[in-house]
């Protein structure tokens, strides 16, 4: 009854998105030539082959959206997310729109009008599925349109699915009930649900008909009974969902994906690919310029100061690890005397350390040693924001007593980060810093990124850990 119920809604999805593209594109027209915005100056055109387009529109908007999957149950979705899918829709549906009705025209349309319904449409489409998403929300939280489901495995695994579907009463899952291998548990409550049965049980539970979805949820030692519950559920037509016990193998970023059809699991893996790269790097590009023009003037006086108050050059490089483990020289202003490590090696630089030079240690104290890292930025060799590189002498030591700790080189290493806004900077714990890195790339995003500058620039640049 509730996938009748599911096409219902559905239903009403498409029905309202084809009023609101057709509104859309009358208001376009009628804002276009009646709302003094912009004068017309070639008079007002007929509105009856405006009405003609409505059909390639409905047909168009109908077939992407389809194929985008703004028509399919949205329960365990988040709106941005199908935020983000009405607008990919919505542009390539206006792009393939304004394609065909200039290839095959018979009147002259207002390019303005294009671009008045692409807003309005686009407005329209997310008010009304949010609104959609509201009374929804509200229906299942009253109890109605409900997805009755049964979990086989009443383990760590099955527990943690309960406590995620009480955190959101709006997806509209009511479990039923928890199937065990263990009679000990037959009878109890665990997070409050009852265990009814055991994993033998599943196929006369179906029978009565009161269940929706099938959730496996067993422990990875039991996986080869997965054949033998899948006989038992037969072809009773409810959905059929399996929740892998690999989180014990997982690192970092851990996903769900597909190749032609074949389901992948990412147990490990980067946030940053496709369109995430390109605006990260675009960001960087950008903001390394601007910041490289506008300090020029100090970065010359720096260069001066450091060239007549001590010997060696003005730049001092270090090797250092970053993206997939790659080497590269790492730019800084010379803060030390020269040769700093030729007697000592790859160290630390601690509190007082007597190798800084007299401009060093004002240099050092405001971070001003790190601006020729924005040309590394812009070489492609770091990122604005990232894990700070580490020197690959040290890493070999780090990566022995430090669990995870390669993982920050799954993403270009960083000029500030969010370790160093924490002030894990310096001879700090690299536990605490290798924490917040990998904080860092789970939580990734190009806001995140803006934060993280912006708290750099308020309590970043003078730190108490920069020696």
């Amino acid at each position: 009854m509730l996938k009748e119920y599911s096409q219902f809604f559905i239903s009403i999805l498409f029905i309202l998105d084809i009023i609101v593209v057709s509104l859309a594109w009358l208001s376009a027209y009628f804002t276009r030539f009646f709302v003094p915005i912009i004068p017309v100056y070639r008079g007002i055109p007929e509105l009856l082959p405006y009405i003609k387009l409505l059909l390639p529109i409905w047909m168009i908007w109908g077939i992407v959206y389809k194929a985008l999957g703004l028509y399919r149950a949205m329960r365990a979705s988040s709106f941005f997310q199908e935020f983000l899918n009405i607008m990919k829709a919505s542009f390539l549906s206006l792009i393939i729109f304004i394609t065909l009705t200039y290839l095959f025209r018979e009147n002259h349309y207002s390019r303005l009008v294009f671009i008045y319904f692409g807003v309005i449409h686009i407005i329209g489409i997310t008010i009304v599925r949010a609104s959609f998403r509201k009374v929804m929300k509200i229906v299942r939280k009253r109890g109605h349109n409900l997805r009755h489901i049964i979990i086989i495995g009443a383990g760590e695994l099955g527990r943690e699915l309960v406590k995620r579907i009480n955190e959101h009463p709006e997806f509209g899952l009511k479990i039923t009930g928890f199937l065990t291998r263990d009679i000990e548990k037959l009878g109890t409550l665990i997070e409050n649900i009852p265990v009814i049965g055991r994993y033998e049980d599943i196929g006369s539970i179906l029978e009565q008909g009161e269940t929706d979805q099938v959730f496996i949820a067993i422990p990875f030692d039991a996986h080869e009974r997965i054949e033998d519950i899948l006989k038992l559920i037969g072809d009773t037509p409810v959905d059929i969902k399996v929740i892998p016990d690999l989180y014990q193998f997982a690192t970092l970023k851990s996903s769900f994906e597909e190749l032609d059809g074949l389901p992948i699991i990412n147990l490990q893996d980067s946030p940053m690919y496709g369109w995430s790269l390109i605006l990260k790097r675009l960001m960087d590009i950008t903001i390394s310029i601007i910041v490289l023009i506008l300090l020029s003037p100090l970065m010359g006086v720096i260069a001066i100061l450091i060239k007549l108050t001590s010997e060696g050059t003005v730049f001092y490089t270090q090797e250092r690890m970053g993206l997939d483990g790659k080497i590269f020289r790492m730019l800084k202003f010379r803060s030390m005397v020269a040769d700093a490590e030729e007697n000592i090696g790859a160290v630390w630089a601690v509190k007082n350390d007597p190798r800084r030079t007299k401009v060093g240690s004002i240099l050092r104290r405001l971070s001003m040693d790190e601006i020729p890292q924005f040309i590394n930025v812009l070489k492609g060799d770091m990122s604005i924001v990232g894990p700070r590189p580490e020197r690959s002498s040290l890493i070999e030591q780090f990566r022995k007593n430090v669990p995870k700790y390669m993982l920050r080189h799954k993403v270009k290493a960083g000029i500030t980060g969010w370790a160093q806004i924490n002030g894990w900077r310096g001879n700090t714990s690299i536990e605490k810093r290798i924490e917040h890195d990998i904080f860092y790339i789970e939580n990734w995003s190009i806001s995140f990124d803006f934060k993280i500058m912006l708290l750099t620039l308020l309590k970043g640049v003078i730190n108490k850990n920069a020696y």
